[in-house]
């Protein structure tokens, strides 16, 4: 007898199971894109126990007859597609027919559901896999789908289940997450306690961005967009005599267009950076996915603006022509392929570049001294949870609210602001750092009767009258450093300045260090790199692992103003060095910069390795802290740096200017 034989249906539905349904959000996720695909406006969503015992959602969608409601639960049964070349361009969310039978194999499920020209609806119960009930009722149109009791069949995969709160986190971030991709439609989320999202429709998506996360939210985001038209280079062409019939029928060249790609969301000021890529949230089409080549291209646009080691928060959306894109990957639909890779990480890149570089957001000196890299992906520097003690609550007559702290993970986390703790904010894993929505109340509430006393405004009897507003004060750019008048140093290492946008506090190391950096770029793309010749050659001792690096990289030192060659086994003697770098300081220099080159676990292309000897010949040669600068050296320093293209940070990421705006001068001696 055989030992290979055919897996009962039954086993084959929790294997399909185990790459479908890998916690209750992945439930959450197919049965909100199902609601979606089915053109429903309003869909809401109830959740108990993290979704381990209850995840309900209903939508006012198409629904379903009878007979489309009992055939939806056999594998890979779909109204998605019909054939095989269909799967080259899926319009919508769903279509592999498995997320359904694969559901209803480890939990019990129940659903209602009625077809708008049917007379009477349907209800369907199935429990583990099994067929239990299916009989006619009066019901609403659209459809309703229970899940309770997630994995009651399958006890060991029920263990790898997290806390309830860590559980529940993950679905807040992705039902959070969709509706900010679809501002249009009304998304409810519930859990046993409390309304924890409510998102009416909204115009659009700067709209969704402030109903749902607020105004502090939404001024720390750089709106996005921008459309390119798609060419085929590169792809595979019809023979000619093909291309000549298709040019004489005009439906088919019409078909042939390969149409266009659009892309608009919002990215983050430089000075808000995460330790981790779970701030990074990617729409294609409408579908959030995790891909690689857009995740890249979005950390070379910041290349330079912020440093290497952190990440910035992204909201993206990506909309082109179904057959651009191949979602038929993995069965959970969360990573794609593009059938232009390069053109489409070219254009991310370069589009959130011009972004920041249109933008150039001014650091503000009071955000900027709270900042610091986080784990936990919340929007807001610095911030920690705040959870309103037993007795407020209870005086308030509000009952107690829940504040989730997820166990680790990926994504944005809503969180509180450190101090005044007032707005109250959720800790979700996988949001951004929001404030409460309309369905919580109770921080805005208690807002006025819990805050730490404060005067607001000192009364001055008119002797000192707040300074008249100006409209652009708030939004100050990096343009403004042209109009700056410098006022000295602090410690011969800092440049005071002022306009009239308030203080302006410049770090001169890494401001000169901005301005050689771009100069090296503009003159070795010309090829006339300053270089200076050295008294006596410098000769260096390499290890292996720096002469391997030494070997990959030494033309490019070459075009660079360097001229090193060969000296015994394992050194090199360079003769001349780039102008502006003193002859004791090269051996350090290239030192570093093998070093850090051999330190990279990818591979560097040309492009990075240019930016990386730039970056090092630049802070080599720039102004030190500790030295002292006349009037007239610092006035030059201001008017150069505000001709650079990136003015708010040096190449490793630092900012180089701080403003500390008049508002805000204006408040610490309380005159506002």
């Amino acid at each position: 007898m055989g030992r290979i034989h055919v897996l009962p249906e039954h086993v084959a539905n929790k294997i399909a199971a185990g790459e479908v349904v890998e916690r209750p959000a992945s439930v959450v996720k197919e049965l909100l894109e199902n609601a979606l695909d089915a053109g429903a406006t309003r869909i809401k969503i109830n959740i108990e126990a993290g979704g381990k015992k209850l995840i309900q959602v209903t939508d006012n969608g198409c629904g379903m007859v009878r007979d489309d409601a009992m055939l939806a639960f056999e594998r890979h049964a779909t109204s998605k597609i019909k054939d095989a070349e269909d799967l080259l361009s899926v319009a919508t969310l769903g279509f592999r027919g498995e997320a359904l039978p694969s559901i209803a194999s480890v939990s019990r499920l129940h659903l209602e559901t009625r077809d708008p020209g049917a007379a009477t609806g349907t209800i369907l119960e199935i429990n583990g896999g099994k067929m239990a009930r299916v009989e006619e009722a009066g019901l609403p149109e659209g459809t309703s789908i229970t899940v309770r009791d997630l994995f009651f069949n399958t006890p060991a995969r029920k263990k790898f289940l997290k806390a309830e709160s860590t559980e529940l986190s993950h679905i807040a971030s992705l039902v959070t997450h969709y509706a900010l991709a679809h501002p249009g439609k009304h998304f409810e989320l519930h859990s046993a306690t409390n309304a924890m999202l409510v998102a009416p429709p909204v115009a659009g998506y700067s709209e969704r961005v402030y109903q749902v996360f607020g105004k502090e939210t939404l001024d720390q985001l750089i709106p996005v967009a921008a459309m390119q038209a798609l060419e085929h280079f590169g792809l595979p062409q019809p023979p000619p005599w093909r291309r000549q019939a298709e040019n004489e029928d005009d439906e088919h060249q019409r078909a042939a267009t390969p149409g266009e790609m659009r892309l608009h969301g919002f990215v983050s000021k430089p000075e808000i950076q995460k330790l981790n890529r779970n701030s990074i949230f990617v729409f294609v089409n409408g579908r959030l996915i995790r891909d690689r080549l857009v995740q890249h291209g979005l950390t070379e646009a910041y290349r330079n603006i912020i440093p290497p080691t952190v990440y910035p928060v992204v909201l993206l959306f990506l909309e082109m022509p179904p057959g651009e894109v191949d979602v038929n990957v993995h069965p959970s639909k969360t990573e794609v392929r593009f059938r232009q890779p390069t053109l489409m990480h070219d254009f991310v890149r370069d589009t959130v570049r011009a972004a920041l570089m249109k933008a150039r957001p001014a650091p503000q000196f009071t955000t900027e001294i709270r900042a610091h890299a986080t784990a936990s992906s919340g929007l807001t520097p610095g911030a920690r949870e705040w959870e309103p003690p037993s007795d407020l609550a209870a005086a308030s007559g509000e009952p107690p609210r829940a504040f989730y702290d997820p166990a680790g993970g990926a994504g944005f986390a809503l969180q509180a602001p450190t101090a005044p703790p007032i707005s109250a904010r959720f800790q979700f894993e996988g949001g951004i750092a929001v404030e409460a929505n309309a369905a919580i109340p109770v921080a805005r509430g208690l807002e006025s009767r819990f805050a730490e006393p404060m005067p607001e405004t000192i009364p001055d009897n008119g002797c000192a009258p707040a300074l008249a507003e100006n409209a652009s004060e708030e939004d100050s750019t990096l343009a403004a450093l042209s109009t700056l008048r410098p006022l000295g140093q602090i410690r011969n290492s800092f440049i005071l300045a002022i306009n009239e946008d308030g203080l302006w506090i410049v770090d001169q190391h890494v401001a000169h260090e901005r301005v050689l950096f771009e100069r090296i770029l503009k003159q070795r793309a010309a090829q006339r790199v300053e270089s200076q010749r050295l008294l006596m050659p410098i000769v260096l001792e390499l290890s292996p692992a720096q002469q391997a690096i030494f070997s990959e990289i030494a033309d490019e030192l070459q075009h660079n103003g360097f001229d090193a060659e060969p000296f015994g086994a394992r050194s090199v003697a360079v003769k001349v060095a780039p102008a502006g770098i003193d002859a004791a300081a090269v051996e350090r220099m290239l030192h570093e910069l093998l070093d850090q080159i051999s330190r990279e676990e990818q591979s560097l292309n040309l492009e990075k390795i240019r930016g990386r000897i730039a970056a090092s010949i630049a802070c080599h040669a720039a102004i030190k802290v500790n030295m002292p600068l006349e009037q007239n050296k610092m006035d030059w320093l201001l008017t150069e740096l505000a001709k650079t293209d990136h003015p708010m940070s040096c190449p490793h990421g630092r900012p180089v200017v701080l403003r500390y705006s008049v508002r805000d001068i204006q408040k610490a001696f309380k005159r506002i």
